[in-house]
């Protein structure tokens, strides 16, 4: 039963070490640049994995490493959003199913009637799979100008107080992720779930 229980958590830690291995060679910014775009439709990982340890490794280039951030997740965004327009009963479909996304997507389409950028600024600031609103903005028709803006605005903000956090306390924080790593991955998970239940109590 142990075993069960610790297999997540050893996945979760093989998966840090091996984007902290990314932050430390020449190709770090291709890598988070990547890894942003890819989570915005299908990739389940969150780009702030990569960014953290890639922040502690150059943090006089903290800004860059947020823009770069941010840009790949907007860019990634405009795929998820075709995804969700063009291709939503084939490849869109295929993702929700994978990722377990069925019940976000739901919420998502209640909520952009009256509150798009709204919707689209909670989720893209959160915890919550991103990749459920950008396919969802697609699938409902959401101006694309709006899931630009508010993205940028979102993501960017998420991004930017991440990575200046970093900045500030550095080292010191790096090292309680690794000793109390584990602990840190029920947190993130309970905030996944707050988030997802504030996102659709409030928005």
């Amino acid at each position: 039963m142990k075993r069960i229980i610790n297999a997540p958590f050893k996945f979760t830690r093989g998966l840090y070490d091996w984007t902290l291995r990314w932050s430390k060679t020449k190709n770090s910014n291709y890598a988070l640049f990547g890894i942003a775009f890819l989570e915005s439709f299908i990739f389940p990982i969150p780009p702030d994995v990569l960014l953290i340890p890639s922040v502690v490794s150059e943090p006089k280039n903290w800004r860059q490493k947020a823009l770069i951030c941010t840009v790949g997740s907007v860019c990634g965004a405009l795929i998820g959003y075709y995804i969700g327009k063009v291709f939503y009963d084939t490849i869109g479909l295929a993702i929700v199913n994978s990722c377990n996304l069925y019940h976000a997507m739901s919420v998502v389409g209640e909520k952009y009637a009256s509150h798009a950028f709204l919707s689209i600024f909670g989720g893209a600031f959160t915890p919550i799979p991103y990749k459920a609103l950008t396919i969802s903005a697609g699938m409902f028709n959401i101006s694309l100008p709006v899931l630009i803006i508010a993205s940028i605005v979102g993501r960017g903000g998420r991004f930017f107080i991440v990575a200046a956090a970093i900045r500030i306390f550095g080292k010191k924080v790096r090292y309680v992720i690794e000793k109390y790593f584990n602990i840190f991955s029920l947190i993130f998970l309970i905030m996944l779930i707050l988030g997802f239940l504030a996102f659709k109590r409030l928005i």
